[in-house]
């Protein structure tokens, strides 16, 4: 199982519809309540986040491999925790 790294900005409301997501998939499959979540908001952390290749919120990660940038969907965030179980 791999971890799932999640930047986000607190101000972000694309960045809440993917929290609202994960709450929905988490439902659907409870097995990836257990994947482990590290969520980092750029703006708390600017210097760490910088040390990342994304330009949008939320950003997911994957191992180290950038998964979904911008605007999620449901599709999109369900295949990041796939990837992580994976």
């Amino acid at each position: 199982m791999k971890e799932v790294h999640m930047f986000l900005m607190e101000t972000c409301p694309h960045c809440k519809k993917a929290t609202a997501l994960m709450e929905e998939i988490f439902a659907e499959h409870p097995e990836y309540k257990d994947v482990p979540l590290k969520k980092t908001d750029e703006t708390k952390e600017p210097d760490y986040a910088a040390t990342f290749d994304y330009y949008y919120v939320p950003t997911f990660y994957v191992d180290g491999e950038k998964l979904h940038e911008g605007v999620p969907t449901k599709e999109a965030v369900e295949k990041v925790f796939a990837a992580a179980l994976s």
